[in-house]
């Protein structure tokens, strides 16, 4: 009977490249997908409340991203819009607190529908639907925070009643 010998360098070169190789493993990645979108922007108007039929608030309003760049030793901008969508609670916030210029950080997923419009034509629209968002600036509507943010803190007896030393613990407290 015949050995194989294998120096352990060789071995482990062989065995790091087949993990390479097989890096990402592809069953995982084989169905999966990503639709994810980030803005960081400004509103070009205050956002338009709507209640669908069984009354839940939806918001729609647009954001602008401007990109700067150099061009033959030129500064330029470009603006981008984006159509943003925000459903329920979310949606309420966003009436409530955002207004025309407030700049917002937006988490969100592209939605493209299909609708007929007056003349009866097809047409498609894509929209960001709102997951996140985070108001970056103080908003022009409400010079303070939120009502629930400004609640006075209880007076200090009707808060547990600890005192002011914890006392050591002895052996026997202790039920193991």
């Amino acid at each position: 009977m015949s050995q194989i010998i294998v120096k352990p360098v060789e071995l482990v070169r062989t065995i790091f490249w087949r993990q390479v190789e097989n890096f990402p493993p592809r069953t995982i990645f084989k169905n999966m997908s990503v639709n994810k979108v980030i803005l960081l922007g400004r509103l070009g108007a205050d956002p338009e409340i709507r209640y669908t039929l069984d009354g839940k608030p939806v918001a729609v309003f647009r954001i602008a991203t401007n990109e700067v760049f150099v061009k033959n030793g030129e500064k330029e901008t470009i603006t981008e819009w984006h159509r943003l969508v925000a459903f329920g609670r979310l949606a309420e916030i966003c009436g409530e607190y955002l207004s025309k210029g407030s700049r917002v950080y937006v988490e969100g997923k592209l939605r493209t529908r299909k609708f007929e419009d007056r003349n009866g034509q097809t047409r498609f629209i894509t929209e960001v639907w709102v997951q996140n968002l985070q108001i970056l600036d103080r908003d022009r509507k409400h010079d303070e925070s939120p009502a629930e943010f400004k609640k006075p803190l209880p007076p200090k007896e009707d808060l547990l009643d600890l005192p002011d030393e914890i006392p050591p613990l002895e052996d026997d407290d202790i039920p193991f």
